[in-house]
């Protein structure tokens, strides 16, 4: 057993690495802008008859600006905040994202300190008096923010307002007479094939223009509460980071966000934000100057068919409730760890995404109406949202992949159980007061495995309720596999996380 835990708590200790590459020089990553009123009706191009993409290249490119930012003394490899670096605040969601997909990413090398930072970004013109949209990452900690027009005028840049949880920014520069200004378009009429132009300076040589597709919609790369990107194969780079992506009007259809990148360069595999979900957020961010999201204090993940069969939920929908923060609106308004949220404020949950979202759209002390799946049956409850202050409780949508475990002890799901002992709670670090079911063994063909259950994992609870020992565990998985069930829901401790994961009983 010793032996076995030693492993395992080698294993957390090991990482793979993955590498996705963001637009801005040196910090990437986007997201959304906003709908603003332009003071001069902004000029769009159409493809000509030949199929020339220049009429919309010739309308849209004197609105695209170039921006460099002179950002706080920090740590600096090659002189580019990279987002695969520690400091980036979307490191660790690309790397999950990316990392479940099996692709490896390739380290940041040792760091060295400099005075300051220079970053690279793009952006584009919405109103001819110089409101210009662009990522909160290309502005995030600039001292100095300068703009480059597409005829080379620079000019200084204020901030009027950003966003970090939608990656957004408005800023703003004065200029001696009206500016060139791009149209908001209808993102939500984009269907995969459609061609796209994506606009910006990559690398800082200059505007640059480049043609493709739509590759998918609705991409969700786990980095918060607005994932709904645009995948696009137009090739993208460093520095095209709040450029726009623009159909065949002219028109701006999203933001360009990231990349992924195993070598630095494109490869193909871009994505962009939105531009109705732009639109919104920029619009906010010019009136007021910053938004004020909604959270609850959960930890959430998806209601599979397997978790839905487990808890007698006649649809897999719904977001699954996987921990519960103390002291937050969740925990006061009464919402448990295996509660099922179904609905909030009389809408519809039919996935984790939905609720993060209604969450995330939702004022700060608005009190809404939430309703559960708990032990069988449909629960209402009354819920205060809470705001800003809170945000790094916000709800978020956990990915639910078979690699965070899931356990149990039983021939018919094959895991070998034992009790939290005093040698077992020190070579797991377990709190004093951890209570549950430790997994001493996996056996290779059964369900267990496929359920990405490990040896060291705590069974915390079978079918929403608490085990507080390896007797209690075999018990309630007995119990589920006499009354019917085709899998069993268990609650799983590893490190400092909880997942639920479900475990179909073996045919066998």
């Amino acid at each position: 057993m010793s032996d076995i835990l030693r492993k395992h708590r080698l294993a957390a200790l090991l990482g793979a690495a993955i590498a996705v590459a963001p637009l801005a020089m040196p910090v990437i990553f986007g997201l959304n802008a906003a709908e603003a009123a332009t003071d001069t009706a902004p000029i769009t191009g159409t493809v000509a008859p030949g199929g020339s993409f220049a009429p919309i290249v010739a309308a849209d490119k004197p609105a695209v600006v170039t921006i460099t930012t002179v950002m706080k003394a920090q740590n600096a490899d090659t002189g580019d905040n990279s987002p695969f670096s520690d400091a980036s605040p979307f490191d660790e969601q690309f790397r999950q994202f990316f990392g479940q997909q099996g692709i490896p990413i390739p380290r940041q090398m040792p760091q060295r300190p400099t005075p300051h930072a220079e970053a690279l970004g793009s952006g584009f013109i919405i109103t001819a008096d110089g409101y210009i949209v662009t990522n909160n990452h290309v502005i995030d900690s600039a001292t100095s923010i300068r703009v480059t027009l597409d005829d080379g005028t620079e000019l200084p840049a204020k901030l009027v307002g950003a966003d970090p949880k939608s990656d957004l920014a408005v800023i703003k520069i004065n200029a001696p007479k009206p500016l060139a200004t791009v149209a908001w378009g209808d993102s939500d009429r984009l269907n995969a094939g459609d061609q796209i132009l994506a606009i910006g300076n990559p690398f800082g040589i200059g505007t640059t223009v480049t043609a493709g597709i739509v590759s998918a919609r609705g991409r969700d790369l786990h980095s918060g509460p607005y994932d709904d990107f645009i995948q696009i194969d137009a090739p993208i780079n460093h520095g095209n980071s709040g450029g726009p992506l623009v159909d065949l009007q002219g028109k701006v259809i999203g933001i360009n966000t990231a990349i992924y990148s195993p070598n630095g360069g494109s490869v193909g595999v871009g994505f962009a934000i939105p531009s109705d979900q732009a639109q919104k957020v920029v619009a906010k961010l010019m009136k007021d100057g910053s938004i004020e999201h909604g959270f609850i204090g959960v930890q959430i993940q998806p209601v599979t068919a397997d978790v839905a069969s487990a808890i007698g939920l006649g649809r897999p929908e719904g977001a699954l409730v996987a921990n519960v923060s103390d002291d937050t609106p969740a925990s006061r308004a009464g919402i448990e760890t295996g509660d099922v949220i179904t609905a909030l404020g009389g809408q519809e949950i039919k996935s984790p995404r939905d609720l993060s979202r209604m969450v995330a759209d939702l004022a700060p002390g608005a009190r809404e109406s939430l309703t559960v799946w708990r032990e069988g049956e449909t629960r209402d409850l009354r819920i205060t949202i809470g705001g800003n202050q809170d945000d790094q409780q916000q709800a978020s949508a956990d990915n639910g992949d078979k690699s965070s475990p899931a356990a149990q002890r039983v021939p018919t799901i094959g895991v070998g159980l034992g009790d939290i002992t005093p040698d077992v709670r020190q070579a797991l670090n377990l709190p004093r007061r951890e209570s549950g079911a430790v997994i001493e063994s996996v056996a290779p063909d059964k369900p267990a495995t496929d359920a990405g259950l490990q040896p060291g994992d705590i069974i915390v609870s079978v079918n929403q309720r608490p085990v507080k020992s390896a007797k209690e565990a075999k018990a309630a998985v007995a119990d589920a596999g006499k009354a019917g069930r085709k899998s069993v829901l268990l609650l799983i401790q590893r490190g400092d996380s909880q997942t639920f994961v479900a475990v179909p009983f073996s045919v066998s």
